[in-house]
Order: C-alpha cells, then structure tokens, then sequence
C-alpha cells in the first residue's frame, strides 16, 4: 500500500507536462483534464486519510534506495490531513476558475497542476533539501498564477513576490547547508536521531541553522515582520488563484510544525524547543498587524488578506503553546481557516461582478450578502461556524499555559476588532448597493456560486463534526509529539536501535 504515497505527486508532474507540451491549444480539452487530475488527486488523498487512520507511519522509497541516501515520501495523519485539505480546496478552485479567470491566458490549469505539485510534495516529503525542492516548484507555479492575465498592479506586486522568496530560497540554501555541514544528513528521521547527539562545540553552529530555517518558514507563512508581501501579491492576482494560495501559508506552517517537533522537538537534547520563544511571540505581533491591516483595509481583496496574516498569527500561537492541546486546536483551526479564507478570495471575484466593490443588484446581491455574512462570522470567530470553535479551542488550550494572559488577550482583543473591521466593509459595500429596478439582470455565475456555497456549507460541516474532528486532531498531535513512530517507519532497524521504547 506505500507505492500509493507517490500518487498525489505523480499525477500533477504527469498532468503538468501534458497540459504544457499537448493541449496548449485547446482550452476545453485543458479543462476536462484538470478537472479530471484533480478529482483523482481528492480521491487519492481520502484514500490516503483513510490509510493513515489508523495512527502508522508509512514510508515510500524512491528507486528503493535506503533512509537517509535516497528521496523518501513519508505519510503519517498529518500529511495525509493536509493532502486532504488541499485536494478539496483545489477541486473547488478549479471548477470556479473555469470560464471565470482561466480564460485570460492559455496556461492556467497547467500552472495550477504544477502548484498542487509543489504543495502536496511539501506535504509528504521526508527529506529537508527535498521541501527546498519543493518549495522552489510551488513558487515558480505562483508566480505564472499571480501574474495570469497581465496588467502594471500584477507586474509590480510579482516583482515584489519574487524578490522576497528569491531571498527566502537564498537563506534556505544557506540553512540546509549548515544543516549538512554538522550532521552530515538532510533526512528530517535521520536529523531527529543525529541532533541530540551533536557535539558540544557544533550546537552554535546547528542553532544557526535552526533559526535560519525557521525565518524562512517565517517568509512563508507571513510571520510580522516577513509579511508585508502577501497583500500586494494576493490582492492583485485573480480569486481563483488567490485562493489556492492560501495553501501556501499553510505550507509554512505545516513546516514549523513538522520541522520543530521532530528535528527540534523535546527530544533534541540543547537544541529543543529552539524556535519555541519566537513563534509565540511573533505569532501574537502577526495577529496584531493583521488586525489593523483589516481595520484599515480600502478593498475587500485587501482585508481578506489581512484577515488570512491574522488567521495565521492565531494559529501559530497555538503552535507556540508547545503543547499536544496547542497542536490540535491549531490543526482544526488550520483547517477551517483555509477553507474561510479560499472562500472569501471567491466571492470577492463574485462581488467584483458588481463594479466600483458592490454587489450583483437584486435580486442577486441578497445571496451574494449572504454569503458574505456567513464567511465574515467564521473568519473573524463568531458562532456558529467552525471559526468561533477554532478560536474556542485554542484559548482552551491556553488555559494550563504560561501565556495564558498574552494569548487570551491578544485573541479576545483582536476578534472584537475584527468584527468592527468586516461589519465596517458590509456596510461600505452593501448598504448602497443597486437594484435591478426591472432591468435585466445578469445571472450568477453557477460554478462559482456553488463552490463558494459548498465551502460555507464545509465550515458548518466542521462545526457539526468538531467533535469526531477533534480526536482526529488530537491523535495527530500525539503522533506528531511521540516521534519515534516517524522515525522507525523512514530509518532501517539498525539506526533506531537506541530510540526510547526501541
């Protein structure tokens, strides 16, 4: 059942290549494909959720060479999870992009197969060089999705986006090879067995490169002060693209989670918890910008973007809780997070329908106020939607916690401005909107609408099932603090004879 690991990266490197050397001509056919690649990637992926259900880590070998000197996949219950959630996002995103924003240029869906590339390789690689690898992929396919259709905002706001993560890449390299230099190894099983036994006199040396991981995990997952591309760069893509890119950010925090838990962890002898300190603090100062960024937002792709910083600076305090509770509320918040925002970079395409930011005119526009209404609750944490339980349990989580001040206040404080901010952009928006008056009205877009509905309707379906949902979560935390099960799974038995438990 492992060789079933390399399908999710399979497919979109065939598809991709396809798409690009074969049907650069045909738009219907580009579509049937895509839409088709996708499909398979979601079954795929609950194939793979269901086979990680069962708390095993699984390993695939690439050529059949051997931990750690060949290219390892690795599946556990978050890496299936996030495959999950990325297929379902994608196959939402795809269908709403068709005759919507694919038509503005002749590579959309071949681009779009290489991002879900990038991404769900991320997700399942067992090798830090090879997320470096990924990474790389993920953001060459950004860059032709964010400058889809041309024009000057694109072309500066691209110049940005390429200049910061050409830097963040630069930094990558200078990490991974420090990395190297020390433990003579990238495999992130193999880094977990070898970094607590470091010698005295390299733990500086390795410390550095931690923390130079960790910033570029920072770049990724718009962490203050590296944040200050996102807006430019979503706010003036297409909805569609902007909306698969809010798996990115989600990628780097996967990172840090990954990362700081099995290499860095409690078990890295002087090492652990290195990155500890600075995810908790720039967390809180994250959600803090984020929030006036919304409170000072002039678009609705402005304050969808700066709702998504502050969505992030919510769930890394989580993560900086340093705890199995910590972990799981952050991964259900995570989730839903995703979903609200992949929705909102939607209706916003939806809502831009309308002109000068308004809604469609009656009778469309109630549906379309609707929809606005029910993301901005679960964006800014309000019931009944899976935001207000994200938040929930999160400052649950932060009860038996050190910084329980510092996190309730900063979530609290930082909700009710929220709400001020969204209500202030509803009532900009929506209070003067036009009506029909008779007139011809142009109908919705179906596709667009549904998916966007369908999401609304995901956010409910997270709240009914938090409970089922959040067990989930909790095992996958337990698994992902309890490491040796990783390590066992990637690394041959003569390597983990000395593990605890061994």
């Amino acid at each position: 059942m492992n060789q079933w690991l390399i399908v999710p990266v399979a497919i979109p490197a065939m598809i991709a290549a396809v798409l690009v050397l074969a049907m650069r001509t045909s738009m219907t056919t580009q579509r049937a494909i895509s839409v088709a690649a996708t499909a398979a990637q979601l079954a795929a992926a609950i194939g793979l959720f269901v086979l990680a259900s069962d708390g095993e880590s699984r390993a695939y070998f690439l050529g059949h060479w051997p931990a750690p000197f060949g290219i390892v996949l690795v599946l556990d219950r978050l890496s299936a999870t996030m495959l999950l959630l990325t297929s379902v996002v994608a196959s939402g995103v795809v269908l709403a992009a068709i005759r919507e924003w694919d038509t503005r240029g002749r590579h959309f869906h071949a681009l779009f197969q290489f991002q879900l590339l990038g991404i769900n390789g991320a997700f399942l690689t067992g090798d830090v060089f090879n997320l470096f690898v990924f990474f790389e992929v993920l953001l060459i396919a950004s860059y032709g999705l964010m400058l889809h259709g041309g024009g000057p905002r694109r072309l500066k706001a691209g110049f940005h986006y390429v200049a910061i993560n050409l830097i963040g890449s630069t930094v990558f390299l200078f990490a991974v090879g420090t990395i190297y230099a020390v433990t003579g190894t990238l495999n992130m099983a193999d880094l977990a067995v070898k970094v607590p036994q470091v010698a005295a006199g390299n733990e500086a040396l390795l410390s550095a490169g931690a923390l130079l991981l960790f910033t570029v995990f920072a770049i990724k997952s718009a962490m203050v002060p590296l944040h200050w591309w996102l807006a430019p760069t979503y706010g003036s893509t297409s909805p569609a693209a902007a909306a698969l890119f809010a798996l990115m950010t989600k990628v780097g925090a996967y990172s840090i989670i990954r990362v700081y838990t099995l290499i860095f962890g409690a078990d890295a002898g002087a090492l652990a918890g290195i990155a500890q300190p600075w995810i908790l603090t720039l967390a809180v100062v994250t959600l803090i910008m984020g929030t006036i960024g919304v409170l000072a937002a002039r678009s609705l792709p402005d304050l969808i973007c700066y709702s998504l910083i502050a969505s992030m600076g919510t769930l890394l305090i989580a993560v900086g809780l340093a705890s199995a509770e910590g972990l799981a509320a952050a991964l259900y918040y995570a989730v839903q997070s995703t979903v609200t925002s992949s929705a909102l970079f939607l209706l916003a395409g939806l809502i831009a329908r309308g002109g000068e930011g308004r809604a469609p005119p009656l009778p469309h526009g109630t549906l379309v106020i609707g929809l606005y209404f029910l993301l901005a609750i679960a964006s800014v944490g309000m019931p009944p939607l899976a935001g207000f339980l994200g938040k929930l349990l999160i400052l649950d989580a932060a009860r038996t916690s050190a910084h329980i001040a510092v996190a309730w206040s900063a979530i609290l404080i930082t909700s009710l401005l929220l709400i001020l901010g969204f209500a202030r952009f509803g009532i900009q928006t929506f209070w003067n909107r036009p009506r029909s008056d008779g007139a011809a009205v142009q109908p919705l877009p179906f596709a667009l609408t549904a998916v966007i509905a369908g999401m609304v309707a995901a956010l409910a379906a997270l709240s009914v099932f938090a409970g089922p949902m959040m067990d989930n979560m909790t095992a996958m935390a337990e698994q992902l603090i309890a490491t040796q099960g990783y390590i066992r799974a990637v690394l041959p038995p003569a390597a983990t004879a000395g593990l605890v438990g061994g």
